[in-house]
C-alpha cells in the first residue's frame, strides 16, 4: 500500500467521523426542538383551559349583574334582611303547617330489639291480585309449612339486634 492510499483511507476515515459527529449534533438540536414543540403545544392547552375558565366565569359574571337586574326590576326580589334569617329550629318549625286530619301518624319507631317478644308476622298478600302469598314461597326448604312466628324464616332475630326480613323466597313451578 502506497503512503498516498493510506493517507487517502485516513482522510474518508475523518471526513466519516466528521459526518458521524455533525449528524449526533443535528439530531441532538431536533430533539431539543421537538421537546420544546412538545412544552409549547402544553402551554397552548394549559392557557386555553384557562381561557375557557375565565370566559366562563365572565359570562357568570355578567349573567349575574342581568339576573340581578331582572329581579329587582321585573320580579322585584330584594336581598334578605337581618330580620329574615332563623335563629333556631324551633323557629323553623313554627313555618311548618299542622298535619292534615287524613295524614297517617308519624312512624316514631322501626325496628325492634332482640329483647322483645317477636309478634306475629303478618301475612303477605300479592299487590295485584290482593290474594295472599302461598307460604310454600316463604319456607325455608320446599314443602315445609309455616306453623309459628319464631319458625319463619321471613322473620329472625338475634339477641340485641333489630328484626331481620330475609326476602330469599323461592319460586316454583306453577304446577305445584
Amino acid at each position: 500500500m502506497t503512503p498516498q492510499t493510506r493517507i487517502l483511507r485516513v482522510g474518508w476515515l475523518a471526513v466519516l467521523l466528521l459526518c458521524a459527529t455533525l449528524y449526533a449534533v443535528l439530531h441532538l438540536k431536533v430533539t431539543t426542538v421537538q421537546s420544546d414543540v412538545v412544552n409549547a403545544e402544553r402551554k397552548i392547552v394549559e392557557l386555553e383551559n384557562i381561557n375557557l375558565l375565565l370566559e366562563t366565569d365572565y359570562l357568570t359574571r355578567s349573567s349575574q349583574v342581568q339576573l340581578a337586574v331582572w329581579n329587582r326590576v321585573d320580579f322585584g326580589f330584594v336581598a334578605p334582611t337581618a330580620e329574615q334569617f332563623i335563629e333556631s329550629e324551633r323557629q323553623l318549625a313554627s313555618f311548618g303547617s299542622p298535619r292534615a286530619l287524613d295524614a297517617p301518624a308519624p312512624i316514631m319507631l322501626a325496628g325492634l330489639t332482640g329483647d322483645e317478644e317477636l309478634p306475629e308476622f303478618p301475612k303477605l298478600v300479592s299487590p295485584l291480585t290482593g290474594a295472599p302469598m302461598d307460604e310454600r314461597l316463604l319456607s325455608a326448604e320446599p314443602g315445609d309449612k309455616v306453623r309459628h312466628a319464631e319458625d319463619n324464616p321471613l322473620a329472625r332475630t338475634t339477641a340485641q339486634a333489630p328484626v331481620r326480613i330475609v326476602l330469599s323466597a323461592r319460586v316454583r313451578a306453577a304446577s305445584e
